[in-house]
Parts: C-alpha cells; sequence; structure tokens
C-alpha cells in the first residue's frame, strides 16, 4: 500500500526525456512505483487529470540560508515548485565564523539566525534542528573563509593565513559541503588574486566539490573574468559552475554573450566541466553598496562610513562611482531597506529618491547606505533581452533564482526573481517564446542541476528518489510576481511536495515543514 498515489499525470523525469503517462507512488518519503498502478491501494489517491508531474524545481544558486531562521515557510521558495536549494553562494556563506570577526560576519551576511555556529558542520547541526520547508544543501564561501581569518583585510594572505583558509574549506567538506563559492565583486573577497583563489579552492577537490563563481566583472571585463574563472578551476583541479551569468555592459549588448559563451564551449571541448546558471530576468539585484569600490571597504562598513565623512576621500569615492555609473542612476531603485523612517524610498529610483532629498543622485546615494548602516538592497535593470534568452538556450545553462527565502508579507519590493523564476522559465520563454521543449526547461531546472551539485537522490521521477514533486498545468502556469508587486503566488502550480509532503496546494502553503539538511556523501 502506497502512502501517496498520483494517477494519470504527464511524468517529466527531469532527464529531457520526452513526458509519459504514468502513475506515481510514494512511501516513506520516496519515490516507490513509476507505472501504471491499475487499483493498487493507497492512503491518499490523487487524480492529477493530465497535469504535468516533474521533480521539484532545483535552485542551483540560493541565499536562502541567510533568512531560513527567519521565514522557515519559504513560501516565495515552495509556491514557485522550489524543492530543494543550494545555498552559500557568491562568497557568502553563514559558516565557517570565528569569534574575532565575528560581528563582521553578522553585517556580511544580513542574515537571520543567532550565530551560535561556528564550523560549517555546526550549522548544518543548527539547521537540522530547525524545522524548514525546504531541502538545504551548502556551499562554503570563499568570502566568508577569507573573513573568519583575516577580517576585511586586503593584504595578501600569510602562510599561515592561507593554511588557515585551506583547513576551513577541508573541514566544511568533511562536514557536508557541496563545494566552494566565490563573490569576487563584494569584500573581502574581491581583496583575493588568482593564486590565493585556486589554493583556497583546491582544498575541496579531494572531496569532490565543485567551484560557483560571482566572477570579478559581469561588465566592460567580463571576458577577462571568464578567463580567470577558467583557468582558476583548472589550476585548483575542480569543475566551474559560473553563476547568474549574465552581460551588463550595455555598448556590447548582443555581442559579448556570444563570446562569452563560445569561451565556456572551448573549454569543454578541452576536457573541462563547466557549466553555467541564470535568473530569467533583465534585472539585477543585490546590495545598494556594491557600487562603491572595494579599496573603500577595507575594515568593513564602519570603515567606509569614515571614508564617506572625510571630505577628500569622499570625492574620490564619488569620482570612482560617477566614472562607472554615469547618468544610469535611473536603472537602480531601492528595493528594500531597514529602517521605517525611509519605508517611502521602497520601489523608486535613486533619481526619484534624490530629487525629493534635494540632492545629486551620488550624494542621495550615499546618505541611504550610511543611514540604513549598509542594511539596504537594490534592483539594478543592466541585460537585454535577446542576451537573456541566448543564455538560457544553452545546453550546460541550468536555472537559478539568486534569491532567498521570503514570505508573501515580506516587506518592500524584493525582486521578483525570489518568488517567479522557476514558473517564468515554462510559461514565457518554453511555452511563449518556444526556446526550447517543455522536458528541456523542466532538465534544466531539475536533473541537470542535480548533476551539477552530486545530489543522488534528487532531480529526478524514479523509483528511489525523494519524493520531491511539482503537479503544474503548462497551460495557465505563469509568473504572476513583477516588480512593484513581487509578493505574490504563481498560478498554474496544482501542488508541491516535499520527501513526499504535500506542501503547496493550489497557490497556498500548508505549514508543512518538511525540509531536510542535505550533506554530501552522507
Amino acid at each position: 500500500m502506497f502512502d501517496l498515489l498520483i494517477k494519470n499525470a504527464r511524468v517529466i523525469d527531469g532527464s529531457g526525456s520526452p513526458w509519459f503517462r504514468a502513475d506515481v507512488g510514494v512511501k516513506g518519503g520516496r519515490i516507490c512505483f513509476v507505472g501504471l498502478a491499475g487499483d493498487a491501494e493507497a492512503a491518499e489517491i490523487v487524480d492529477a487529470k493530465d497535469l504535468f508531474l516533474a521533480p521539484g524545481f532545483i535552485d542551483i544558486h540560493s541565499h536562502t540560508d541567510q533568512n531560513v531562521f527567519g521565514s522557515p515557510r519559504g513560501e516565495s521558495r515552495i509556491l514557485q515548485g522550489v524543492t530543494t536549494e543550494l545555498v552559500g553562494n557568491c562568497g557568502i556563506s553563514m559558516a565557517p565564523a570565528s569569534d574575532e570577526y565575528l560581528d563582521m560576519l553578522k553585517g556580511y551576511t544580513d542574515g537571520k539566525g543567532d550565530y551560535s555556529w561556528r564550523s560549517m558542520g555546526d550549522f548544518l547541526t543548527r539547521l537540522e534542528a530547525f524545522p524548514h520547508s525546504t531541502n538545504i544543501a551548502c556551499l562554503i564561501g570563499h568570502g566568508t573563509v577569507r573573513l573568519a581569518v583575516m577580517g576585511y583585510s586586503a593584504a595578501k594572505p600569510t602562510a599561515k593565513q592561507l593554511d588557515a583558509m585551506r583547513a576551513l574549506v577541508k573541514e566544511g567538506m568533511q562536514d557536508g559541503a557541496y563545494g566552494i563559492t566565490s563573490g569576487l565583486i563584494y569584500p573581502p573577497g574581491s581583496y583575493a588574486d588568482a593564486d590565493e583563489l585556486a589554493e583556497v579552492i583546491s582544498a575541496c577537490a579531494p572531496y569532490g566539490g565543485f567551484y560557483a563563481t560571482h566572477m570579478r566583472d559581469e561588465d566592460a571585463l567580463i571576458a577577462e573574468s571568464v578567463t580567470e574563472s577558467i583557468e582558476t578551476a583548472k589550476r585548483a583541479g575542480v569543475p566551474l559552475e559560473i553563476s547568474h551569468h549574465k552581460t551588463c555592459y550595455k555598448p556590447d549588448w548582443q555581442v559579448t554573450p556570444k563570446m562569452t559563451i563560445a569561451m565556456i564551449e572551448r573549454a569543454r571541448r578541452q576536457g573541462m566541466d563547466v557549466t553555467c546558471d541564470q535568473y530569467p530576468y533583465c534585472a539585477t539585484a543585490t546590495t545598494l553598496s556594491a557600487n562603491i569600490s572595494g579599496w573603500a571597504f577595507e575594515g568593513g562598513f564602519e570603515a567606509v562610513k569614515r571614508r564617506l565623512a572625510d571630505k577628500d576621500t569622499r570625492a574620490r569615492i564619488r569620482q570612482e562611482v560617477d566614472a562607472n555609473i554615469g547618468d544610469n542612476w535611473g536603472d537602480y531603485f531601492v528595493s528594500s531597506l531597514a529602517s521605517e523612517k525611509n519605508a517611502w524610498m521602497m520601489g523608486k529610483s535613486i533619481p526619484e529618491i534624490a530629487e525629493k532629498l534635494g540632492l545629486h543622485p551620488t550624494e542621495a546615494f550615499f546618505e541611504i547606505i550610511v543611514e540604513e548602516d549598509n542594511h539596504v538592497n537594490e534592483v539594478h535593470f543592466a541585460m537585454c533581452e535577446e542576451d537573456v534568452e541566448y543564455i538560457m538556450q544553452q545546453p550546460f545553462t541550468m536555472i537559478g533564482s539568486d534569491g532567498w527565502c521570503l514570505d508573501l508579507d515580506a516587506p518592500g519590493k524584493p525582486h521578483p526573481r525570489n518568488y517567479g523564476t522557476f514558473p517564468r522559465v515554462l510559461a514565457h520563454y518554453c511555452r511563449d517564446r518556444h526556446l526550447f521543449p517543455l522536458e528541456e526547461a523542466v532538465r534544466k531546472m531539475t536533473g541537470a542541476s542535480a548533476n551539477r551539485i552530486g545530489l543522488r537522490d534528487r532531480g529526478y521521477i524514479r523509483e528511489g528518489m525523494a519524493a520531491d514533486m511539482v503537479l503544474f498545468d503548462f497551460a495557465t502556469i505563469k509568473d504572476d510576481p513583477d516588480f512593484m508587486t513581487p509578493q505574490r503566488a504563481c498560478s498554474g502550480i496544482s501542488r508541491v511536495y516535499v520527501n513526499g509532503v504535500l506542501t503547496a496546494k493550489d497557490g497556498v502553503h500548508t505549514g508543512a515543514k518538511s525540509g531536510s539538511t542535505l550533506r554530501k556523501n552522507r
């Protein structure tokens, strides 16, 4: 007898193979039958009525570790069909931590939780004891590792410090991490040179880990950044994942992606395991202060504030910001911030805010990040649709949101990728734009990601796999969240199961928190 039997489904198994009609039986949180079940009995029988049944979507680029303790229901994840998340991306993981630089880590991650952990193992154990909705696998953030050893120092690490960083990576991999990430636009990770990166990253190679990177530049120097990423992974002896691949340099739109994709293809022909992921939008999102050069962050954000308070240093920082952004402040708007006083700014562009404050946009930008003590995020319209589509069509491109777990009542105007990434791929790019077949769209969001991460029992509808599943209507699925009203459930998703437990039904979270904490090689 099954615990759950889903009958009359159009099964897309996650491999890219054509869909087929089947019944799917579940027992003990695992898929135990795929075929024609006839009159088989089950504690619960669901008639799929010809809806599509796919593996639960795997978000290969998530930051849910920073907010899971604040939003364990994770409605933004579950209601779009995400059942598994790979966290710790962009060099920013919640562990490891050191007592010396713990306050800096809290500011660096801006995370929720008690920060009672120090090692990656401690963090995973804390997460195991905390009920949450999705399955979570962790990467080790190079920026976090560097901060634990050196704080916000821009200095080249000593041999002792380098050994300490390698030891933290080794320990994290032994604790169950799946690899290592870098965020080379964010201090302190941005202070690392190629030699340091290769040495630190290589510590995960004996454990079968991989390297995911938010590259040093996604703008005018993107080709150099792709080259650095490939060479670093080659030296470290690990596979490479280029995170949220995009091209933000407007003069080279529709040119640069063809160059970077060709570079990835060439590396693959030469035997390197290189892939990338992408979120399906033309706007980025990050901390507003990311527009300040890394040198100004040496010593942490308190040092940034001191530098902005000095007339001459402020002038230098402004010159650099103005040279980088120019007249394009209108492409940036504030998505969230901490204070009630400035809540009126959320959803407004930097020029709109500047006009109300009676300041130049760059000066308004300085005032915002100082007054909010760096707890302010931006959305930046930086890409064109043609480039998004070109990158998405590549067979080695997977889908990741670059978002995190939020509830439907979350404040501000968070990027809609938090709520709508995966249905958007299915609805807009697959169904409406016909970029690829439905089976290929699902593969990019399930089996391909599971293979890259190294998840042995997820990403496919097969006997023995964990019962993470999404039942949806391809004709009506839609990414309803948008930039002005992002906190919405997506249409067309009938049911979401996590480890065999019904976690969402018709756009409503059931309250279940059956997510697992995943550890590599466990």
